[in-house]
Formats: structure tokens, sequence, C-alpha cells
């Protein structure tokens, strides 16, 4: 599993005194909130220090103590921020899409193996699952009618798949 977790891009600056607005790739405001650091590299060598986050429409604007002024913010646009997995907390059950990538989908009856999951969307309903197998990509509802297990540790999703899902009859 990887330590530092993509958390969203600084897409413009924000006023004179350096703050920046963020396109958010994580849960919402209430989860960076609780980060004190975030990362401009998913190593951890590269740390800011957050001094707020608020807000704005789809976004957030947050400001960082080694970021002072609009000119020292135009450097950091379009930068990718990460946070330590180990700084935040999430929900009992939840799972963070970065460990969801790669993850064998098997069939939760007879263990077919469906494919691997390539990556995780959302188009407003639940999250989906788009599994790669042979070339092809399957989109999987993330529902509990369907899936029936994630098990992140030995990297495996048990489904019941939706009819006609995966048979090409």
């Amino acid at each position: 599993m990887k330590q530092f977790l993509e958390v969203g891009r600084l897409v413009n600056t924000h006023g004179i005194k350096g703050e920046m607005k963020l396109e958010m790739w994580c849960d919402g405001i209430e989860y960076l909130k609780q980060l004190k650091t975030l990362y401009l590299d998913d190593k951890g060598q590269s740390p800011l220090s957050v001094v707020s986050v608020r807000p704005q429409k789809n976004h957030a604007l947050i400001s960082f103590k080694e970021i002072t002024s609009a000119d020292d913010a135009e450097y950091y646009k379009n930068k990718v921020l990460y946070c330590d997995r180990g700084d935040a907390k999430i929900e009992d059950g939840a799972n963070y899409i970065q460990d969801l990538i790669g993850c064998y989908v098997v069939n939760a009856e007879t263990d077919e193996e469906y494919g691997r999951v390539a990556d995780v969307v959302n188009y407003g309903a639940s999250d989906i699952l788009e599994i790669e197998s042979g070339g092809k990509r399957r989109l999987v509802p993330m529902i509990p009618d369907i899936v029936k297990e994630i098990n992140t540790e030995y990297q495996v999703i048990r489904i019941i798949p939706m009819k006609g899902l995966f048979n090409e009859d």
C-alpha cells in the first residue's frame, strides 16, 4: 500500500496572501481539515504546513505557512498534493481508491476471476469499479447488492455480478 496518497491539485492562486485553490480528489473538505501537513511528492520529502482550509464551491481554498504571497503561490500552480495516510482518519469499512486499484475481482460464489481494478470512477450515483481483463474494460457499480467483500490486504474484491456483465452471450 502506498503511504502517500493524492488529495488534489493546486489549480490557481487566490488573493494576494498566497492562498490557493485546490481541486479536491479526496472525499471533501472535512477530510482535508484533519491534515496539518501536505506534501508535494509521493515520498513525503517536500512538506507544506497547512494553515487553513475552507470550501469554495466544489474546490477548497488552502493556505500554507511556506506560501505567503501571490508570487510565491504562482510556483505551486498545477502541483499535485499528497497526504500521509497515517495523518488521516477514514470511516470503518471505507477504502482509499489507491488501495482498490490493482485488486483482483472475483466471483464471490465460484472464485472465477474477472480481471483487475484499473480505476474507480464516480458519475454521481455510486463509485464504479473499472475492471480490465484481456484488453476489455467493464464497469461494475460498488453497491452492496454486487460488491460482497473488499480485502485490500490480499488485494481481492469479491462480487456477485449482474446478469450478463461478464458472459458474452
